[in-house]
């Protein structure tokens, strides 16, 4: 269970990356739409609904929704996986803000990010931080970067999270 389309873009990715048909496996990926859906995706697919094991990966501030929604459907809360700040913070530690910077400009954003870096609001914030809410400023950029940012990772450099997820799976 993840929370929204980059997450969904990012996880598709990985399973490429590591020659991994997660359909074929019997895995189903799904986008909620939101962390406050867990508790109704935990209550159909999961002990009450289908029966089906369940995993996840979330954010830190969104995990009271899938702790809840994961209790009061009876399943395991130990197959959710907890970004810190969100995944994207999760890929920019791991490649770098130099190099994701480098990835923006390579995919045609430079323009974006440099109007964007000298908005008032984004004075004083660190380069990763200006980066992770760069990500989320346009329709589909987050998607388009989640998958790209991940296609770059190096085996060892794949976030804990994602690599927990991908380890029970």
């Amino acid at each position: 269970l993840l929370e929204g389309p980059s997450d969904l873009a990012a996880v598709d990715a990985l399973a490429a990356l590591r020659g991994r048909d997660l359909a074929a496996e019997g895995v189903c990926v799904l986008s909620m739409n939101g962390a406050m859906n867990a508790a109704r995706f935990a209550r159909i697919l999961g002990p009450p609904g289908l029966g089906l094991r369940l995993t996840g990966l979330c954010d830190e501030r969104e995990r009271p929704y899938y702790d809840r929604g994961l209790e009061r459907a009876g399943a395991p809360r130990d197959g959710v996986f907890v970004c810190v700040a969100d995944l994207e913070e999760e890929l920019i530690r791991a490649l770098g803000a130099e190099w994701v910077e480098e990835t923006v400009r390579a995919e045609g954003d430079l323009r974006a990010w440099q109007t964007f870096r000298s908005q008032p609001a984004q004075q004083g914030r660190s380069r990763e931080r200006q980066l992770r809410r760069f990500l989320g400023t346009k329709k589909g950029r987050k998607i388009h970067y989640g998958r790209v940012l991940v296609e770059a990772l190096g085996p060892d450099e794949v976030p804990g999270p994602l690599r927990g997820l991908f380890a029970g799976l």
